[in-house]
């Protein structure tokens, strides 16, 4: 199992439409990607980290993982969405023990 993270600020207020259409569109872009499983939004609350939200998913294997990577609708969103709408990030994946 892998559990795939990313947490980001976005370049948008937040609480704005902008904010709340982004997430919306990873959603529903990325859990329709094979392979993703148990996709969570989460908010920041800790003023410890501008970063404020996190997405984690999680995949059945490497092979589920790379699939991912390279799904033409992920590397869409990526290009589309991502890069030009989110702010900082950091990313982790994490192999469950």
């Amino acid at each position: 199992m892998i559990e795939h993270t990313v947490v980001f600020r976005l370049a948008h207020d937040e609480g704005s439409a902008e904010e709340g259409e982004f997430l919306a569109a990873a959603r529903a872009t990325l859990t329709a990607i094979p392979g993703v499983t148990e996709f969570v939004v989460n908010r920041q609350v800790s003023p410890k980290s501008d970063l404020r939200h996190q997405f984690s998913m999680r995949f059945a294997d490497e092979a589920a993982y790379r699939a991912y990577n390279d799904h033409p609708e992920h590397v869409r969103f990526v290009a589309e969405r991502w890069v030009p709408e989110v702010a900082d990030f950091q990313e982790y994946d994490f192999i469950t023990a």
